[in-house]
């Protein structure tokens, strides 16, 4: 019964995002023709894209990403370094959540939607682009959140700085043209919250560039290691509970 109730309410929130998601934008382009560069029927396709990644990492991420702060402060992250396999990786993917998966499924709907009723016709090829560009996204919105709970390893704050980061990510929900000088360098250079989905986007809704493209790979690439160090930094700083 508790499961059901559980259930119940996960589909009312994650209609009431979407409903948000979009009324938002319909009411921006009661006022105006072009957001950023876009057209409302581009922008209808930036929100599923956003919609979609997000689905991704409450399905596969977030409730692991939530366990681990309370993992690190109460020494309980012993258990999963004495596994045989990587602790990372272990504590990353180890609870898949099953009630984020049916708003992973109602994602992909709007998101095969919206590219169905897009006037320009794209390619297989885009499409699989923008696809596995938005996992890409859901993989660097999962390292830049596990940086901001990292810091529970020197502080021992209940969740880091995690937090700001909530603060900060809602600026993914925006096209990345909307933000000017020394913001828009934050958001696609030092914290690229813009690579996540907005430049996805821009390789299908506007002339292909290679740029975006190397853009993206590069600060996928170069997030990696940063991440990595500053784990194996952590885990120094780590005081078990047998310690």
């Amino acid at each position: 019964m508790e499961f059901r109730i559980d259930f119940y309410f996960r589909i009312i929130m994650d209609l009431n995002y979407y409903f948000i998601s979009f009324a938002f934008f319909e009411i921006i382009y009661l006022h105006t023709n072009m957001l950023g560069g876009w057209s409302h029927e581009q922008a209808i396709i930036f929100i599923a894209g956003n919609l979609l990644m997000d689905s991704i990492v409450m399905s596969v991420f977030a409730n692991n990403m939530w366990w681990f702060p309370l993992f690190v402060n109460k020494g309980d992250l012993d258990h999963y370094l004495t596994k045989p396999v990587s602790t990372l990786f272990f504590i990353s993917l180890r609870d898949f959540s099953a009630n984020s998966f049916v708003n992973f499924i109602m994602a992909l709907s709007v998101f095969i939607w919206a590219i169905a009723n897009y006037s320009i016709p794209l390619t297989w090829w885009q499409i699989l682009v923008y696809f596995l560009l938005i996992i890409n996204g859901a993989i660097l919105y999962y390292i830049f959140n596990m940086i901001f709970y990292f810091p529970v390893f020197w502080t021992g704050s209940p969740r880091g700085f995690g937090n700001l980061y909530w603060i900060l990510i809602h600026s993914i929900e925006r096209p990345d043209r909307i933000y000017r000088g020394w913001v828009r360098k934050l958001f696609t250079t030092l914290l690229p919250f813009s690579i996540m989905v907005s430049f996805p986007a821009r390789l299908i809704l506007e002339e292909f560039s290679f740029e975006v493209l190397m853009h993206i790979l590069l600060v996928t690439l170069i997030s990696w290691p940063v991440y990595l160090f500053v784990w194996s930094r952590g885990l120094r700083a780590y005081s078990s509970a047998s310690s």
